[in-house]
């Protein structure tokens, strides 16, 4: 397994957020579709015809896009009743799967717009002859005429093979790659995959030139953990994590034994929002974000992303959950995009977005923040754009990249702690880079911090430093980030206790954190209101032994699925109790080595709060399901 080179000199993280609803995008229309929730979507063009297919709880449907003002729905090929629908299309062939059965459905499309379409059901072939029911994603390797499936029932999820080249209507089975797990989805092109492990919070680069025999070449984990998609395009491969306060994340793959992370960029920082899957088309990559809606990405420099585009689907709240855009496609001729809205707020009607896109490059800042007196690096100043949400923080090298959508003159305030702020008057224009570089003269600090420490007591972090002398000090202010410093809260205040010339030591403990990196900082008020920044430290607290998914939540349907992941191999015994702790469902008891996914039927449960109670060796953890009408 290969491991990731960090170059912080690259790697930025911007801070971002497009403002209003519609930010360089244009509502055309939308279509609802009554009683059936949507899941992805995918298109087709044939004949000057633009075709959206739709994936819909009951099969895919198929609507004429190529008046974006007048979407005209053609036909709804049948299919099994399911939330999750996956489409890609080879040829004049559409290939459609779902968790909820029916294999591989293959669709000849060659009769549109007319209605009458030919389908056919593969289930295997070969070894798996009449095996393949459910699948989760799909993939086509369209320059070598495979098609790829992740999460089917077949391998425990993982990828597989199948080939369309004798006969795209008749698909073939190759091969599976029997390495790292479950495969939630994946990009394949020219016999190299990227699959995205979710369990596992990784991606995976392997070689398919021979199915029966894949080659790992390297494995990456993701920021949260959760791998959900992987789009290529040249030789940078962009990842999404299907977590609250999620990132779009840049590699670059060129060398695969030297990954080499670029930058990673949120659309509404600090609001818990969670992306979802993600395409490249001419440098830009157009998201479906949830809560968030549509997001077009600038990856034109892709060590300096920036958010130029955005549509929000879902008005109906923002941040965290797993409601509004499930898929966008972005391939049209025409520019015109369409998007899958899951479903209109307190419904069971999902949405197609009809919409057009103006592609705009971003306006980037780069540059360099220096000690005006020794001419070294300044790590962790912060640039920030005055009147707008674009900021940064220098790498271990004193260098950053940021950029925003809009032109303009504005202000540029460079900031650390111990230093004079400066501000600087800049100029920017779409597509061009801005050189900002700062040298940063030394404050005359009324306090002299000697040492700051934090390291982890179980979930909590202790805190301690010292001052080797104070002056007009009034305390401490003690300040945590969770997201890589973008955001920052305040946790307490410790009052100054030293007498001016002797040292002194101060302590903090901060409780209860969530599993995951946090940062700290002390900001130091002097008397008169007057502040600085202590340098940052750095705590990791450890995830549990035992993680627990179920999706969707709350249930409409009669279906969800429950995903466990476990630290270490063993058996796990599970159990359904209603709100007063009377059973339900259950025991079912299963041997977990890594993770495991399967679907719960809630047919038989009335509308209500239900507990899943999951115990895992010497740990039990509860997760409330809530089953709707």
């Amino acid at each position: 397994m290969m491991r990731l080179l960090v170059f912080l000199l690259f790697y930025t993280g911007c801070v971002l957020a497009l403002p209003g609803q519609s930010t360089n995008v244009t509502f055309r229309s939308k279509m609802t579709f009554t009683n059936q929730t949507l899941a992805n979507v995918w298109g087709y063009t044939a004949g000057g015809q633009e075709y959206a297919l739709v994936g819909a709880k009951d099969g895919m449907i198929v609507v004429n896009v190529s008046n974006p003002d007048n979407p005209v729905q053609i036909v709804q090929i049948p299919g099994p009743s399911s939330s999750w629908r996956e489409i890609r299309t080879y040829s004049h062939y559409a290939y459609v799967v779902s968790e909820g059965g029916g294999g591989v459905q293959v669709v000849d499309l060659t009769n549109l717009p007319g209605t009458n379409l030919s389908y056919t059901n593969y289930y295997g072939n070969g070894s798996i002859a009449g095996q393949l029911f459910s699948v989760h994603a799909l993939h086509v390797d369209e320059t070598k005429g495979f098609l790829y499936l992740y999460g089917s029932n077949l391998f425990s999820g993982k990828p597989l093979a199948l080939n369309l080249s004798p006969n795209p209507y008749s698909p073939l089975y190759a091969g599976y790659f029997n390495g790292i797990g479950y495969g939630h989805d994946g990009y394949v092109d020219n016999d190299i995959m990227y699959s995205a492990h979710i369990f596992t919070g990784q991606f995976a680069i392997v070689n398919m030139a021979n199915k029966s025999n894949p080659v790992l070449l390297a494995s990456q984990a993701t920021p949260g953990a959760f791998t959900h998609n992987t789009w290529l395009s040249g030789s940078t491969l962009f990842t999404t994590d299907e977590v609250s306060n999620s990132f779009l994340t840049a590699y670059s793959v060129a060398n695969p034994a030297n990954i080499t992370l670029l930058d990673k960029i949120q659309v509404t920082p600090g609001s818990g929002s969670v992306v979802h899957n993600t395409h490249v088309v001419n440098d830009y990559a157009v998201t479906s974000w949830y809560k968030d809606g549509v997001a077009i990405i600038d990856v034109s420099r892709p060590a300096n992303m920036v958010a130029v585009g955005r549509y929000d689907t879902y008005t109906n709240g923002a941040g965290a959950g797993f409601e509004g855009c499930w898929g966008v496609y972005p391939y049209f001729p025409s520019g015109t995009i369409v998007a899958s809205n899951i479903r209109v707020f307190g419904t069971n009607n999902g949405e197609l977005y009809v919409l057009t896109p103006t592609y705009l490059r971003g306006c980037y800042v780069e540059g360099a923040v220096t000690d005006a007196t020794t001419g070294f690096p300044v790590v962790g100043a912060k640039v920030e754009l005055l009147s707008t949400t674009t900021s940064e923080n220098t790498g271990s090298v004193g260098t950053y990249k940021m950029g925003q959508w809009q032109s303009g003159m504005y202000t540029a305030r460079v900031s650390k702690a111990g230093y004079v702020t400066q501000n600087i008057p800049v100029t920017l224009s779409n597509g061009v880079v801005t050189v900002l570089n700062a040298a940063l003269q030394l404050l005359s600090l009324p306090v002299e911090l000697s040492r700051f420490e934090a390291h982890a007591e179980n979930r909590d972090a202790l805190l301690a430093w010292e001052t080797a002398t104070e002056k007009n000090n009034a305390g401490f202010d003690i300040e945590h980030s969770d997201d890589d410093g973008r955001t920052w809260q305040k946790l307490g205040f410790v009052p100054a206790r030293g007498d001016g010339s002797s040292a002194t030591v101060y302590e903090y403990r901060a409780a209860d954190l969530s599993p995951g990196a946090h940062l700290f900082r002390l900001r130091q008020v002097d008397t008169d209101g007057a502040f600085t920044f202590s340098p940052w430290r750095t705590v990791a607290i450890a995830a549990p032994a035992l993680d627990i998914v179920v999706s969707p939540n709350p249930v409409t349907t009669e279906n969800c699925l429950v995903r466990v992941r476990v630290a270490q191999a063993g058996r796990v015994t599970c159990t359904v109790w209603d709100a007063a702790r009377r059973w339900v469902d259950g025991p079912w008891e299963f041997y977990i080595k890594d993770e495991l996914e399967w679907p719960l039927s809630l047919a038989h449960w009335a509308p209500g709060s239900y507990y899943l109670t999951v115990q895992a060796g010497t740990e039990t953890q509860t997760h409330q399901i809530i089953k709707t009408e």
